[in-house]
């Protein structure tokens, strides 16, 4: 069932009320102090105005990276190439029924053939994820060539995209560094008015297509790889131009100018909602901080710093698990087949963590702690980050575009009308 709860209501006026009574060290988008989001009471407030299920406590300094993978059960880490290979078998005949589809689907029954196409798609795109961080075969030709070619549908160049895909893991939410997406720096939003509408369109409504400029800008400029990668990547920047001179001009010649649109360019435009809609939702929320090099903590930024977000189970299951995304940052090496297992590993030892003290000798519990962030993709989460999570802020973590220039925001307030504010 869903309710219609007010967006940013009373209850969440009351939870940031608390700055007052307190110090503040690290605020969040409306902005709530560090006290508040320890607070159960108020983490329950920001659920219900995030669209979030469950948001995670600031994981203590002490705990590292290595100490949450030593949780993880050992079997997670094993590669199962029977496993492997059904997620293929799984992408290749989904794919063809999607094509199948739109050869015969009625013009009005277009948009839902693209809709499947375009996740079945994306599955591509995660056994080459798989590959890049090999987790998929043993053998790394194996992974260079079916990464390879699961990318090509996609004109993705497999080898740019790892290269830079690896710094994202290594500096997640990290500024400047995380080689995904970053908050809009004031200075950029300030100091190139001409662009400032365009960045409003491309962090508001766009922002479900934002991939398409990050696929371009990042990829295929050879100035922004190490020079021992440039080989690497001018190989795959080879496959890429060769499918398109190649396939391409094959599908004009069999179906026409229509048919390229219809059977590779909206099933891609597909591939790239769901590319831009896990990259946003997996990393992005008031609550979660981008920081500095130097306050950067790698657990925090993993665990803290990670949403898993549960869709309906076809999409889950075309797109091999992607969304269950938190083991995936805790540990690369995890297969997708077995991120659901992690998964609840994490939830087990980090989900809900029962702390106490040692009362002379006995265990007094006292509270259970949970770091994870978790939600089930609702249109409040969507509207929370299209219309909030936009330019950098030190204190706040985000601050909309219309607070800063409401008289060129127009993109964001119609958002906010429009949007549904289910959750």
């Amino acid at each position: 069932m869903f309710g219609k709860l007010p967006h940013l209501g009373i209850k969440h006026q009351q939870c940031v009320s608390q700055k007052k009574k307190t110090k503040t060290i690290q605020a969040v988008a409306i902005p709530v102090p560090p006290t508040a989001v320890d607070s159960a009471e108020c983490r329950r407030q920001l659920c219900e105005s995030y669209g979030f299920t469950q948001i995670g406590e600031p994981l203590p300094d002490n705990i590292t990276l290595k100490d949450i993978i030593e949780t993880l059960p050992k079997k997670v880490f094993e590669i199962d190439d029977v496993k492997a290979w059904k997620t293929v078998l799984i992408s290749a005949t989904s794919y063809a029924l999607g094509i199948l589809m739109i050869s015969k689907a009625p013009w009005y029954l277009l948009p839902l053939a693209w809709a499947w196409t375009g996740t079945a798609v994306t599955g591509f795109f995660v056994i080459g994820h798989d590959c890049a961080h090999k987790s998929f075969s043993r053998n790394k030709l194996v992974e260079d060539i079916v990464g390879t070619l699961a990318f090509l549908p996609l004109i993705y160049p497999y080898e740019p995209w790892r290269f830079k895909h690896d710094r994202h893991h290594a500096k997640t939410n990290m500024l400047v560094e995380d080689t995904a997406w970053q908050p809009v720096w004031k200075e950029e939003f300030d100091s190139v008015p001409a662009l400032r509408k365009a960045i409003i369109f491309g962090y508001g409504p766009f922002r479900t297509w934002m991939s398409i400029a990050h696929w371009l800008i990042m990829h295929f400029d050879l100035k922004r790889f190490r020079s021992n990668e440039v080989k690497r990547v001018q190989i795959s920047l080879t496959c890429v131009f060769a499918f398109i001179a190649i396939g391409w001009p094959l599908i004009v010649w069999k179906t026409g100018l229509i048919g390229w649109i219809k059977f590779w360019l909206m099933p891609w435009l597909g591939y790239h909602f769901w590319m831009s809609t896990f990259t946003m939702v997996h990393h992005t929320a008031p609550h979660i901080p981008f920081k500095s090099s130097d306050e950067w903590n790698a657990a925090q930024a993993q665990l803290n710093g990670t949403v898993h977000c549960d869709y309906p189970r076809w999409i889950e299951i075309l797109c091999h698990d992607i969304n269950v995304h938190i083991p995936h940052h805790i540990s690369p090496r995890i297969p997708s087949y077995n991120l659901r297992a992690a998964h609840k590993s994490l939830q087990e030892n980090w989900g809900k963590r029962l702390t106490g003290s040692l009362f002379l000798t006995s265990w007094v519990p006292q509270q259970r702690q949970q770091y994870l962030n978790e939600a089930t993709w609702n249109w409040r989460l969507m509207k929370t980050i299209m219309t909030m999570c936009h330019v950098y802020s030190e204190e706040q973590n985000y601050v909309a575009f219309d607070e800063i220039a409401p008289e060129e925001s127009q993109p964001i307030t119609f958002l906010k009308k429009v949007m549904p504010d289910y959750a």
